[in-house]
């Protein structure tokens, strides 16, 4: 589960005094988590962008005003479905009818449509997706929560604060929408039969096509009874086991580049009234932006989709940075002493100033969606390259003599100038658990993360519900909230020097190491589709030639006691 690191901690504070590169990081790094709180919660609704722009802006403009910064995620999620609520009130008499009149560019328009499109999800993934159609609004809130809480981007405290309710009355919402959710899911399974139940056909007849709250009913109470309709249910898995590693719902580009920007110059008319206030919603708004609105954003988004103009690496469109971020300072700025107070004797030390930190790299913690499989790489650029050499504590793989890490403080240095490859190896029919991450210690010089092959992602399907992280019978493999999710062969660039260690603790991991040259590289990630062979989707580029490409999350120029403890946090001083 997430922890409150000293670095956000630090961002809120520098946010709070006025720091604006700290409020952009805060703006980047959550418009995500609100985005797919906002959508979930309001089905899609095309003003889903003016919730979330809301939402960045009253947190833009009350983050001086958190008392403790580590609560500033439950904070925010709080701020996330107030606004919802907001919303859902101010359009309660209107919206109905616009949407009956204008309605949605098309069905997938919806969010359970975008994230069966952008997560690319199918099976009984995409029938829980489905499912979610059939909940009533007050339901699909606590969904929209709990789906991120079982996803492991929220705690329970968070979704709690979402919901303005303590953990345990929490518990009993969360138990209540999942049974009402498991009904949805039955009646989904039962409607897409072929061919479909004789009784179940007769109970819909009637039923206009479109889910709701009422038909759900009707319809799982024909399932429940029906010992044909049940029948169809006996593999369904716990929708928890399903949703838990999903990543969250890419925003297009375009939305989210626009996002930030309203974000950022919004603070001031957040303040003076909500969505009301600024005329989203009016008696007779057939003149006013919500009468013109839903086609329009759907329309933007299918374009958006449909160019494949999707944030893949980085789920937050981060431009490249004019100069060097500053250090975040820990030590809130000294108060002046007011006219009337009496200075003491003693004179007050002065407050030690830390000197910036230049960096190097892009940040990229935060977890990655998958690219369509069809999807070639885009062009990877050519680094100068020159030799590696490899040493450490570590065995040789059986298949090709690598290099490889298959106990616990195993590690492998590498030196010099050049490309290099870390293959993963979940061995989960032998042992799941806790996952630890492998970490890179000693850093000297500099080590990108270029791309990323082997022709599938692990979180792949290698067999109907079996993924590379694992299956049914056996359970998955959990990451950290925040880590990528692995590919099979991951590759890195190199000048300089670092040690790379596995910390294996319950998830029994086997880690090789390999120099590589572009042409290796190249030739991974564009390997046409072959499924005989395992090789289920291309590569992905994450290189973007300079020191702004990526550097590997658990990365420190530092040589800790224990290396298991490096902070997921990828920016690394330069």
């Amino acid at each position: 589960m997430y922890a409150r690191s000293t670095y956000e901690v630090e961002t809120v504070l520098a946010a709070g005094a006025g720091d604006h590169g700290a409020v952009d990081e805060l703006i980047r790094g959550h418009l995500q988590l609100v985005y797919n709180i906002a959508g979930r919660a309001m089905n899609g609704h095309p003003d889903v962008d003016d919730v979330v722009q809301e939402t960045m802006a009253r947190v833009v403009t009350g983050v001086s005003g958190l008392r403790d910064p580590r609560s500033f995620r439950s904070w925010l999620v709080a701020i996330t479905m107030n606004q919802v609520r907001e919303w859902r009130r101010a359009t309660a008499t209107t919206a109905a009818a616009l949407d009956e009149v204008l309605g949605m560019a098309d069905a997938s328009a919806d969010f359970a449509g975008l994230t069966v499109t952008r997560l690319g999800l199918s099976g009984q993934r995409k029938e829980t997706a489905d499912a979610s159609r059939w909940l009533d609004d007050d339901d699909r809130e606590v969904l929209a929560l709990w789906w991120l809480e079982v996803a492991d981007e929220l705690t329970r405290a968070e979704l709690a604060a979402g919901l303005d309710l303590n953990e345990k009355h929490a518990a009993v919402r969360v138990q209540r929408v999942k049974r009402r959710l498991e009904s949805a899911r039955a009646v989904v399974r039962a409607l897409s039969a072929q061919p479909r139940c004789a009784g179940l056909a007769y109970v819909a007849d009637g039923w206009n096509g479109t889910p709701s709250p009422l038909w759900r009913k009707r319809l799982s109470r024909h399932v429940r009874e029906c010992q044909s309709c049940t029948d169809q249910l006996s593999d369904l898995i716990p929708a928890e086991r399903l949703l838990a590693g999903l990543g969250l719902v890419v925003i297009p580009a375009g939305v989210a580049a626009g996002l930030l920007e309203l974000a950022r110059t919004a603070a001031v008319p957040a303040l003076k009234g909500g969505l009301i206030a600024k005329g989203k919603v009016a008696a007779g708004a057939a003149g006013s932006s919500l009468a013109v609105k839903p086609i329009a954003i759907a329309a933007v988004s299918t374009a958006l989709i449909a160019g494949g103009a999707v944030v893949v690496q980085n789920l937050q469109p981060e431009p490249p940075p004019s100069r060097a971020a500053p250090l975040i300072a820990t030590s809130p700025p000294p108060t002046r002493p007011s006219p009337k107070s009496t200075p003491k004797p003693t004179p007050t030390p002065t407050p030690t100033k830390r000197r910036p930190v230049s960096l190097y790299g892009r940040t990229i913690d935060t977890t990655d969606q998958a690219p369509p499989r069809n999807r070639r790489p885009a062009p990877l650029p050519r680094r100068a390259a020159g030799t590696l050499a490899i040493g450490g504590k570590h065995g040789y793989s059986r298949y090709g003599g690598a290099p490889q890490m298959t106990h616990r403080g195993d590690y492998i240095t590498i030196t010099g100038k050049g490309y290099l490859e870390v293959r993963w190896g979940i061995l989960y029919r032998s042992r799941i658990g806790d996952f630890r991450p492998a970490t890179w210690t000693g850093l000297k010089g500099k080590l990108f993360h270029v791309a990323s092959g082997g022709g599938r992602r692990m979180d792949d399907e290698q067999a109907p519900g079996v993924t590379w992280m694992g299956a049914p019978e056996v359970g998955f493999v959990r990451l950290p909230r925040g880590q990528q999710q692995m590919w099979q062969n991951e590759f890195y660039y190199l000048d300089g020097r670092v040690t790379i260690h596995n910390n294996e603790s319950g998830t029994d991991l086997d880690l090789s190491v390999a120099p590589r040259t572009w042409n290796d590289v190249w030739r991974d990630i564009s390997t046409g589709l072959d499924p005989a062979k395992g090789i289920v989707r291309y590569g992905l580029t994450r290189d973007t030639g300079d020191d702004r490409a990526p550097v590997p999350q658990y990365l420190t120029r530092a040589r800790p006691a224990d290396p298991a403890k490096v902070p997921q946090r990828s920016r690394v001083s330069a």
